[in-house]
């Protein structure tokens, strides 16, 4: 029996252990991949903000079973939205530079107990300059819907798409893969509905509304914001109509 080809068991010495240890956690590291320090967040960041709502709602409440506006800094700054979606029984609880996950996080407190019968989500432009993967941002806004229907199973959600702002246009792909995800799900789900506002911040040539932004080139002028109530308000008219 030819003996050439078998293996030698070694035993380790403790020491060698200990050796061996030491280089795996110097190398582990070096083989992960790097986290930068953008991607790093508290979703608990903005509880000031969240603060200042509860106490307004304590002395005024918003309206139970109206319609709610929730999300990021571009339905934050919206500030006429109300008077814009007037008659409609509209209130804002968007905040900060609010991001999928944080939405997530406080909607037990901004948006469940106001039983809303419309919710207007706009979120997901910060995930994408954060880095996040496009299938993320949309599960994340699925979790959303899927912990509001177990609630109010017939209220309706509209997801607005994600700008394809200037100053993301190195990401304008993310921005297209999230939109497009989200899209496909409304076509299936039966009281979630896709409103796309991207059109109207291009002109003829396919190129972007620059008078239109704010010189970050991600924010709003107020005439950006006409645009967008001429899209949206019919929709929630009808909604609305739907329902009462």
């Amino acid at each position: 029996m030819n003996h050439s080809n078998k293996r030698k068991v070694h035993s380790v010495k403790p020491t060698s252990l200990r050796v061996y240890a030491c280089f795996a956690a110097l190398l582990l590291p070096l083989l992960l991949p790097a986290q930068t320090p953008s991607k790093i967040f508290s979703v608990t960041r903005y509880q000031a903000v969240i603060d200042t709502f509860l106490h307004q709602d304590s002395i005024k409440p918003p309206p139970k079973g109206a319609i709610e506006f929730i999300g990021s800094s571009i339905f934050r700054q919206w500030t006429t939205v109300t008077e814009d979606m007037a008659p409609l029984p509209v209130y804002n609880r968007a905040f900060g530079g609010s991001r999928t996950a944080e939405v997530l996080y406080y909607m037990d407190r901004i948006v469940l107990p106001y039983q809303p019968q419309i919710i207007v989500y706009y979120c997901g432009s910060n995930d994408i300059n954060n880095g996040d993967q496009p299938a993320d941002i949309a599960g994340r806004f699925f979790q959303f819907c899927e912990r509001v229907h177990q609630k109010q199973p017939e209220t309706r959600v509209f997801y607005v798409s994600i700008n394809r702002a200037p100053q993301k246009m190195v990401r304008w792909s993310a921005v297209d893969s999230t939109n497009d995800i989200v899209k496909a799900y409304c076509t299936k789900a039966r009281t979630v509905d896709f409103i796309d506002v991207n059109p109207v911040l291009f002109n003829e040539k396919n190129e972007p509304r620059y008078e239109l932004y704010k010189t970050d080139k991600l924010h709003f002028k107020p005439e950006a914001y006409k645009e967008f109530t001429a899209i949206i308000k019919p929709i929630l008219e009808k909604a609305w109509k739907s329902i009462r």
